[in-house]
């Protein structure tokens, strides 16, 4: 069932999100600066990815994603902030996808966009304590993944810790429900995905699995499922 006023919702999402993120991606692609890289490492440069491939792409998802966001959570005070992150996360799921980084030029802009819509959306229905537990989300998705890549660098990128953070502020608002589901439902399913991918020998252990696209659909299905999770915990 949709949420109150979901079609009209949905029908924003994929009309903001979806040219949006088809403009944008390219766009940023060709200006994003190259990373340092380790001796011996290799990546496709950002430019080379900046054609029509990348555009439909990201165009593409991040219509479906606004969509579906649109649907579920209706014409919320908080659809704003997952509208920015649906652009952002179809941008840099497939930056990751095809070159295993996340440029943090893009997740800090990110980061202050939400925030700002977040802090909108607070002032606008007096939703303080929806406010307080997505910082606080945010800060422990950051933290608890900032572990794992100290403990375990060559799984987790330092771009996977500050798209956590991302995540978690967008899901703490929503509930601890689709914090828990969404953030690491989402690393639970890239670290599944790679294991299979090892043993079937399609890659190696010493290469990294990109956990971003999995991460962000992960968060996608934690507004899914967060509301029966908590449903049931409560119950």
């Amino acid at each position: 069932m949709p949420a109150d006023h979901g079609l009209l919702a949905a029908g924003i999402g994929v009309l903001v999100c979806g040219p949006a993120a088809y403009l944008l991606g390219p766009w940023l692609m060709r200006r994003i600066p190259e990373p340092v890289l380790d001796e011996g490492d290799t990546k496709i440069p950002y430019a080379s990815l900046a054609g029509p491939r990348a555009a439909y792409w990201c165009g593409g998802v991040a219509a479906l994603a606004g969509g579906l966001l649109g649907w579920l959570l209706g014409m919320d005070v908080v659809l704003p902030a997952w509208l920015v992150l649906a652009v952002s996360g179809a941008v840099l799921g497939y930056i990751d996808a095809r070159t295993r980084f996340l440029p943090s030029v893009i997740i800090w802009p990110t980061y202050l966009v939400v925030g700002v819509a977040l802090l909108a959306a607070a002032l606008v229905s007096g939703e303080w304590d929806a406010l307080w537990r997505a910082a606080l989300a945010g800060a422990i998705g950051f933290g608890v993944f900032y572990l794992l890549w100290f403990a375990f660098p060559r799984g987790v990128g330092f771009g996977d810790v500050r798209l956590s953070g991302l995540l978690g502020l967008a899901l703490g608002w929503l509930g601890w429900g689709e914090f828990a589901s969404g953030l690491y439902g989402g690393f639970f399913l890239g670290a599944v995905v790679g294991i299979v991918l090892i043993a079937a020998r399609v890659m190696t252990r010493k290469q990294m699995v990109p956990f971003g696209p999995f991460m962000l659909v992960g968060a996608l299905a934690g507004v899914v499922l967060g509301p029966p999770l908590a449903g049931l915990y409560a119950g």
